[in-house]
């Protein structure tokens, strides 16, 4: 790896690598990640297999779209699984309907 003389450069110039550096660390495990599966994908060719029979079919923990969107703070969402929010809680308690919320 070459060095980089890093006091001869000027401060746009170091703001630019700070932020190439910067993409480049972010990207770096989803790259090793890639690699990674095409490796597995291909041993698992070469015993006559696919990588989901494998795996049981599953490759990526899927996330569920919200089902519920508080009417008075719409950034406010929930799934209907896990915890109810403070504001279903809320809106229960007072005798609202759970379907009022409703996406």
């Amino acid at each position: 790896m070459s060095m980089i003389d890093l006091s001869s450069m000027s401060k746009p110039d170091l703001q630019k690598l700070h932020k190439d550096v910067g993409k480049a660390i972010e990207s770096f495990d989803d790259r090793v990640k890639q690699d990674a599966l095409a490796t597995l994908e291909q041993k698992a060719r070469e015993l006559g297999f696919s990588l989901s029979e494998l795996t049981g079919g599953k490759r990526a923990k899927t996330v569920n779209p919200p089902k519920y969107r508080n009417p008075d703070s719409p950034e406010q969402t929930w799934t209907g699984r896990g915890r109810q929010p403070q504001w279903i809680k809320d809106a229960l308690a007072e005798g609202k309907d759970l379907g009022l919320f409703e996406i």
